[in-house]
């Protein structure tokens, strides 16, 4: 079981978030579903997912988006993914 918060904010302030929860085991190979599942949920663009995405999530537990990571431009200034240690 694992959790990530994601936080969409603009002008340093939180304006959606949500808390995306799976029951099975996290794997990297799989991190682009969750990140499309979280979007979904938060009613964004899917942002482009890189190899430095994956690894800065891996070693410090977080990564962040920002708009040159989106395909079209974004009405937000990051949006960020924090594993949740349970």
């Amino acid at each position: 079981m694992f959790r990530i918060w994601a936080k969409v904010i603009k002008d340093g302030k939180i304006i959606k978030q949500l808390t995306y929860e799976r029951v099975d085991k996290f794997t990297y190979s799989q991190f682009f579903t969750y990140l499309s599942d979280i979007c979904e949920g938060l009613d964004i663009a899917t942002p482009i997912l890189l190899k430095t995405h994956i690894f800065n999530y891996a070693k410090f537990n977080t990564v962040r988006f920002l708009p040159r990571d989106f395909t079209e431009p974004p009405s937000f200034d990051k949006l960020v993914l924090d594993n949740l240690v349970i």
